[in-house]
Order: structure tokens, then C-alpha cells, then sequence
């Protein structure tokens, strides 16, 4: 494998959103638009874990909504194995996984009939779907659950029951939206631990997060968002520029306030 074969290209991305006169309000703006994502740029490659850190309303979520074809970019595009979010948006979804702490499972249904659904939704044969699921249930502790109604299910387990669909077609491109936002330590370490896992696999993971030993632990390159536009990028030691990952960030942020005043 080739160490550094490019797998995800982000050429020149922007998003904007409508403001309603009472987002303006809140905003204190009279402007009729929001700029999320502002000409944003960056490659990940095969096989590693690139984290995309900023701070709430930076632009985070609007960038992996993009990659993974939930919404549309007002201009630019991403390449993701070679396919366009933009032309080729079906072809995108069948080689990622998007997991979201948004993602919201039906209260009526099953692990196992989810499991089932969502992997012949991805066109998985019955005997790969089912030894798929036996490993994945096992090693999520799912197993013993599979036949509760997600209405009963614990949140951690409605999250690890979430990462495994997920996962159903085993892509090669992972998409995490702040991977463990809202768990509990113990659940949290389960699927930071199946996140570097997978990249030992040679999947390639997208994480989007503002927590900054989440980076500094399964990060191997990041890019620093701030008001929608990348200010850094690179491994650490790069970004970082000898400083720790908080301290840096605190000082390119200011810098990006500062130059805004």
C-alpha cells in the first residue's frame, strides 16, 4: 500500500446559509447570509485519521455533511477514492460510512432487524450480513441486546448500536461527527479504541471535534477550522510548531479574531 496514496481531496469547498430576521437578531447582523465553509481546502490519505478541530459553529459539520452528500456545496467539490460529492453523489455513499451523534434510530425496531435493513439497504449478502453482525455485535457487547427495542436501549448502546450500522458495507472512507460527544468514559474509549482499529485496517477516518486530547490521541494529521476557513494543517508536530495542540489553537485563534477587529 502505498503510504501516502490520497484518498480525499477538498478543492476550494464554501457553504452559506440563509439567515432568517431572527437569526440576524441573534447574529447582531443585518447580513443576509452566513458563510459555514469559506474556500476550504485539504487532502486525507489512506490508511490515517485526520481530525477536522475547531470550535462550535466553525464550520465542522457543514464540511462532513458535504463529504458524506447530505447537503449540497455551493461551489467546489471533494474527491472521496475518486468520486465527485458534486456529480457522483451515489457513488460517494457507497464507499463511506457517516456516523452522527444525530443519527436517530426508530424507537420500534431491533438491532438485528436495523442490521439487516441497512445492509441489504447496501446491497450486503445475507451470509456476509450475518457474520458481519455476529463480530460486530460481539465486540460492541450488542449481542445480548439484539432483540431489544432500541426505545430501551441505554444511550451508550444506542451510539455503539449507530457506529455499527454505520459500518454495514465495512467502507473504506469513515466519516465521525464529534465521535464522542454526549458518552459516557467508558463507551467513549470503545470506539476511540475501534476508530484506531480501523485504521490499523487501512481505513481512512474523517473526525470532526473540538475536544483536544481526542487529537492529540488518534490524530495522525489536522486541520484547524475557525469561522469556516482551514488556518492550519498538517501532523502536529507541523501545526503544532512546538507548542501543545491547545496552546496553538488558542493562539491562531486569536490571531483570526484579531485580524477580524
Amino acid at each position: 500500500m502505498n503510504e501516502r496514496e490520497e484518498i480525499l481531496r477538498v478543492e476550494g469547498l464554501c457553504k452559506r446559509f440563509a439567515l432568517s430576521r431572527k437569526q440576524q437578531k441573534i447574529e447582531r447582523t443585518r447580513a443576509r447570509y452566513k458563510v459555514a465553509v469559506d474556500d476550504l481546502t485539504f487532502s486525507a490519505y489512506r490508511g490515517e485519521i485526520f481530525g477536522l478541530l475547531g470550535p462550535n459553529g466553525a464550520g465542522k459539520t457543514t464540511t462532513l455533511r458535504m463529504l458524506s452528500t447530505l447537503i449540497r456545496p455551493d461551489s467546489g467539490d471533494a474527491l472521496l477514492d475518486g468520486c465527485s460529492v458534486v456529480s457522483q453523489p451515489e457513488e460517494v455513499r457507497g464507499k463511506i460510512g457517516f456516523l452522527t451523534s444525530e443519527l436517530k434510530l426508530e424507537d420500534f425496531f431491533t438491532p438485528n432487524y436495523l442490521f439487516d435493513f441497512f445492509s441489504r439497504l447496501h446491497g450486503v449478502d445475507d451470509e456476509t450480513c450475518a457474520t458481519r453482525k455476529k463480530a460486530m455485535f460481539s465486540r460492541f457487547g450488542i449481542d445480548q441486546f439484539a432483540e431489544v427495542k432500541v426505545a430501551n436501549l441505554s444511550t451508550g448502546m444506542k451510539q455503539k448500536l449507530s457506529l455499527v450500522i454505520s459500518l454495514v458495507h465495512d467502507p473504506e472512507i469513515i466519516i465521525f461527527d464529534e465521535p464522542t460527544n454526549g458518552l459516557d468514559v467508558l463507551t467513549a474509549r470503545t470506539v476511540t479504541d475501534y476508530l484506531q482499529e480501523l485504521r490499523g485496517q487501512g481505513k481512512t477516518i474523517i473526525l470532526s471535534t473540538h475536544i483536544f486530547s481526542l487529537v492529540e490521541r488518534l490524530c495522525d494529521r489536522v486541520g484547524i477550522i475557525i469561522d469556516g476557513r482551514l488556518v492550519a494543517c498538517g501532523n502536529l508536530s507541523e501545526v503544532c510548531n512546538g507548542m501543545n495542540i491547545e496552546d496553538r489553537f488558542f493562539e491562531l485563534y486569536k490571531e483570526v479574531k484579531g485580524g477580524q477587529e
